[in-house]
């Protein structure tokens, strides 16, 4: 009868271990990423009253068995549910994530790794991230700066939020593509200043500037030829920049029929000297700007004569109907005699000369006698269409990939030289109306450049990848979260806050881990892993439970009441 009692205290004692299992669970049942435990029994151990014996071939007498009487209960194993996936709660937080799969997260208190399939995480004030219960940082590769690529070693913290990740380098243009539908009978193609075409580009340190190209359209049997030049250059104040030594095609010739008039009723010349008509004052000398021998003084290293160079020559284009387009004024040229192309410049200085060789042609000074231009220089490209398709033919000397260049490094060293693609544009009837636009980067968007971006945001992918992306339009790899993989997961430790512990018998983890995508699993941003109790189960667990406890705390009573009526033989 003893041994029934003892067999009865450790069937309570073992159903108590199994209500403490159940009633864990239940009290997890909202905990992140818990994982259910169940706890199975086995026999204590048996006392032997008589051992087995074997058949006796002599005697004709079989075998028995033994005799043996149990002692009891104990509890067999606890198992923890480690690998069963826990239901997915969807949160909004970029920075929760859940693990499908049987990884785990590697967290570190900074001497010693943990492992958790918690994905509550957060950035920390030192931009690290980091568990939101524990503090604890969790664990990555970096990108090798080399590459660019993650390097996979020893798992070291993941500081995402570092100061050189808070901004993205500017780079400077590259290339650059102008496309669409040039139309010859556009307006702005056929008048005196073109078609203006807008170039935003930038710099070495992301300071933005737009160039502006103009398009003029020849004239006559050349109609289908334009010039491409550049005519301005402003930064991102609209301050103009000066472009004398920017580096942009050949000093080319361009027929154009255009006639020069003289304002005969507001000016008139007296010899070298232009004066209004009305009060006789002069307003152009152009002994200011020409030497005797008819050529331009050379006033580089004298800022006031150049100062007064130029507004001779800007009243003079101004007395001529080019006022504010001085150099385009001085590059018209008509063709002499001899077939010679003489350019405004050389006719003004022709008429600041002593004495006026013969056969020197002059601008005319005369209001009813208009002068024909029959072309001009300019300070650029030559685009020409074929006449036959409205394709592009040709681009300066190039005839095959239709690019040229821009050199703006005679600026800074922050400049860069700028390859324009042209091969997009086409010479088609659009009712009169130009499409052509200039946009930074080739036609794949490659060398657009940009400015300086600041982070504006950050975001990670099914396999652990950690980019960040800024408000200059770049993305940028910033690391990605190692997991770690274990041969007997089931034989991790517990060490509370949602953290396991290698042990002999899960397997080691090697300091490097494994890219989750390795295993067929994947991560979940914005979610995180449930509990994996399930209540029903628990529920149907404690019921079996204690009615085990009561039959076993029965036991007991019975026990007692045969030792009672022992006690009771002798009275």
């Amino acid at each position: 009868m003893m041994r029934s009692l003892y067999s009865g205290v450790a069937g309570l004692k073992t159903h108590q271990t199994r209500m403490d299992v159940i009633g864990n669970n239940i009290a997890n049942v909202n905990t992140t990423a818990y994982k259910s435990s169940s706890m199975t029994f086995s026999e204590l151990m048996s006392q032997t009253t008589q051992k087995a014996s074997g058949a006796n071939a002599t005697t004709g007498v079989g075998g028995t068995n033994a005799k043996q009487i149990g002692l009891g209960v104990k509890a067999g194993a606890i198992n923890t549910a480690i690998t069963t996936q826990g239901s997915a709660q969807s949160t909004g937080n970029p920075f929760d994530i859940m693990i499908t799969g049987d990884n785990f997260f590697v967290v570190s208190n900074g001497s010693e790794n943990f492992f958790t399939r918690d994905g509550s995480f957060y950035v920390d004030g030192a931009g690290n991230l980091a568990m939101t219960s524990t503090g604890y940082n969790v664990m990555g590769w970096g990108v090798d700066e080399t590459t660019g690529n993650i390097k996979q070693d020893t798992v070291t913290a993941l500081r995402i939020m570092s100061a050189a990740n808070m901004t993205y380098p500017p780079e400077a243009t590259t290339q650059a593509n102008i496309s669409g539908i040039l139309d010859e009978n556009d307006k702005d193609v056929t008048s005196a200043n073109g078609k203006t075409v807008n170039l935003n580009f930038f710099d070495a340190r992301g300071y933005s500037y737009t160039a502006k190209f103009t398009f003029k359209q020849s004239s006559g049997t050349a109609s289908n030829e334009y010039s491409m030049e550049l005519t301005k250059l402003l930064d991102s104040t609209g301050a103009e920049i000066d472009i004398s030594k920017v580096k942009f095609g050949d000093n080319s010739t361009q027929t154009l029929q255009t006639p020069v008039t003289f304002a005969g009723d507001t000016y008139e010349w007296d010899g070298k000297q232009l004066k209004t008509k009305a009060d006789k004052k002069v307003v152009a000398d152009l002994s200011v700007a020409f030497n005797a021998d008819g050529s331009l003084i050379d006033t580089s290293n004298d800022a006031a004569a150049a100062k007064a160079q130029q507004e001779t020559l800007d009243a003079i284009a101004a007395a001529y109907g080019y006022e504010g387009s001085t150099d385009e004024f001085l590059k018209l040229y008509q063709k002499d005699a001899k077939g010679t192309e003489v350019t405004v410049e050389t006719m003004l200085g022709n008429m600041a000369k002593t004495t006026t060789a013969q056969g020197d042609l002059v601008l005319t000074t005369d209001k009813d006698k208009p002068m024909t231009m029959d072309g001009r220089f300019f300070e650029g490209v030559k685009v020409i269409f074929d006449t036959d398709t409205g394709k592009l033919k040709q681009v300066g000397s190039n005839v095959t990939d239709f690019k040229t260049n821009v050199d703006f490094t005679p600026l800074g060293g922050n400049f860069s030289n700028i390859t324009i693609d042209l091969s997009e544009c086409t010479n088609y009837d659009n009712k009169g109306t130009s499409t052509i636009g200039a946009t930074s980067g080739d036609l794949d968007g490659l060398g657009t450049g940009r400015r300086l971006g600041d982070m504006i945001g950050v975001f990670i992918q099914k396999d652990g990848m950690i980019y960040a992306s800024y408000d200059n339009g770049m993305t940028k790899l910033l690391g990605q979260i190692a997991t770690a993989a274990f041969a007997n997961a089931s034989g991790l430790e517990k060490q509370g806050d949602n953290l396991y512990s290698a042990t002999l018998n899960s397997g080691e983890f090697d300091g490097i881990g494994v890219d989750i995508t390795a295993g067929g699993g994947y991560m979940s941003p914005g979610q995180l892993e449930m509990s994996n109790v399930d209540l029903s189960s628990e529920f149907t667990e404690m019921i079996t439970t204690q009615r085990g406890f009561q039959a076993n705390s029965r036991i007991i009573t019975v026990s007692d009441t045969l030792l009672e009526e022992l006690t009771n033989l002798k009275r």
